[in-house]
């Protein structure tokens, strides 16, 4: 479905991501793991339009999307939940779902997506005409992941979801991407917990100061003993 080509990146005189290649299949639930700075989140601003490569390419679907606006790379199917929510606190959880379906011009649709949405978070149906600002950091997470729902996504990016929550709603947070992924939903996770992403991912990335260090399967990573030292900040550990 999603295919990154010797991907690289600047900002300004900092080359941030030195060429990336990886790929997330149709139906699939992959990670991009890493520290913070590592170019993760970079990596998902080349796919969304929001940032352009300078060298590599981009392909959705066996077709080059480099050099496409945000808002076409949108239409073609492809949705971003940013870090951070970037919700709109003062538009009711109804206006904000309304245009995370922009893309969606039929009423039925519309109504069968909001739908799907309600049965995944009941909670956002009982607080539908409440502004976004005054919802709970959890309940503004899945608020973000519904108004990328919204569109009917073909691949849907979700950037650092966990981030800032407190425990309790991280176990929650997982285990709504995991029951979307059960779902069918594709998905390419960026996370800094790596451990929690490897209980329910397809395949990982391990990416650090903006190269792919390391690919594979759950079980393949961690029989790599430097996820714990490079990766989760364990130190001490030998490499096998």
């Amino acid at each position: 479905m999603l295919e990154l080509k010797n991907i690289y990146a600047r900002y300004g005189a900092i080359t941030a991501l030195r060429g990336v290649s990886m790929a997330v299949g149709n139906g699939e639930l992959v990670a991009l793991l890493g520290v913070n700075g590592a170019g993760k989140s970079t990596t998902l601003a080349c796919i969304a339009g929001v940032l352009r490569p300078w060298k590599g390419d981009l392909l959705f679907h066996g077709s080059s999307i480099l050099g496409k606006s945000p808002e076409q790379i949108a239409r073609l199917g492809i949705s971003l939940v940013p870090e951070g929510r970037a919700i709109f606190p003062s538009l009711t959880v109804e206006e904000n779902l309304r245009l995370g379906a922009f893309t969606r011009s039929e009423k039925t649709e519309y109504n069968r997506n909001l739908g799907e949405v309600f049965e995944l978070f009941p909670v956002l149906k009982e607080r539908l005409q409440q502004p976004g600002g005054t919802l709970s950091g959890g309940e503004q997470q899945q608020l973000a992941i519904a108004r990328a729902l919204m569109s009917s996504p073909r691949l849907l990016m979700l950037d650092e979801p966990s981030l800032g929550l407190a425990p309790a709603l991280v176990d929650q947070i997982f285990e709504l991407i995991a029951r979307l992924h059960q779902r069918g939903v594709t998905i390419l996770l960026v996370e800094q917990n790596v451990e929690r992403s490897l209980e329910i991912v397809d395949r990982a990335y391990l990416m650090n100061t903006g190269l792919i260090e390391n690919q594979g399967t759950p079980e393949q990573l961690r029989a790599h003993a430097d996820i714990e030292s490079i990766y989760m900040g364990v130190q001490g550990k030998s490499n096998k």
